[in-house]
């Protein structure tokens, strides 16, 4: 994964991070129900596109630049690759 990319998705990490802890200051605060949910509901958006994210950095990287290997990428045909993409994406999508 390139630096600036790493860089970015961390930023989306940590703000998920702080919206989490709101969560739980929400709950700790006794707060409305109906708050804590739309809250949650805004974390599921952000990991959804964190996973978008990292799923294109994946394709950039891993699928289409394999000439530039990283060093965790097996080797693989390429009905191997689309049988990997077809396995992440349907855990991704669930």
């Amino acid at each position: 994964m390139q630096e600036a990319n790493r860089k970015k998705i961390q930023k989306r990490i940590n703000r998920i991070v702080g919206q989490v802890s709101g969560i739980q200051r929400m709950i700790e605060e006794d707060r409305y129900c109906v708050d804590i949910l739309n809250q949650i509901s805004a974390v599921r958006s952000a990991l959804d596109a964190l996973g978008v994210e990292l799923l294109t950095s994946h394709v950039q990287t891993c699928v289409l630049g394999r000439h530039a290997q990283h060093p965790k990428v097996k080797p693989l045909k390429p009905a191997e690759i689309l049988e990997e993409l077809h396995h992440v994406l349907s855990r991704f999508l669930k």
